[in-house]
């Protein structure tokens, strides 16, 4: 694994089990990605990277990114065409709330591993693992500028 600059190897591997723990619910795939700096619009910078992580090759298109640009003090929750299509654009905003209670308190960490789990459970309930359900993207969090 490579080195970040945003988590110690404990911290990447919690955060790293916190997606397959939450991943072994569902048939959606959560992608998590943190960076220094977003100097556009959060949105839009989010929708980039979950292209080019390619979070949109998904069977069912069923992917999620959870985007943080820390010293930006910007988070961001997108999931691809399979779930947008079944829930309402106000789905994520719980989750959203709960990763901002974490930083507000400085704890980058237990946010991702909190936000993570409650995603896992907000999907679960539209999207349930199949039998056939396979890991499709890695688990590991994706770190940027």
């Amino acid at each position: 694994m490579a080195r970040s600059k945003f988590f110690t190897p404990e911290q990447a591997s919690a955060i790293r089990h916190a997606i397959a723990d939450a991943e072994k619910q569902t048939s959606g795939e959560i992608r998590v990605y943190v960076e220094s700096l977003c100097t556009e619009d959060v949105l839009d910078r989010a929708a980039w990277i979950f292209r080019e992580m390619g979070i949109q090759h998904t069977e069912g298109r069923s992917g999620v990114l959870i985007y943080i640009a820390v010293q930006s003090r910007k988070l961001a929750i997108i999931g691809d065409a399979g779930i947008n299509k079944e829930v309402s654009p106000e789905f994520w905003e719980g989750t959203r709330d709960l990763i901002i209670s974490y930083l507000r308190n400085d704890d980058l960490v237990g946010g991702i591993v909190a936000g993570v789990k409650q995603a896992g459970d907000l999907l679960h309930d539209k999207f349930p693992r199949r039998e056939d359900d396979k890991n499709e993207l890695p688990d590991e969090v994706a770190c940027g500028r």
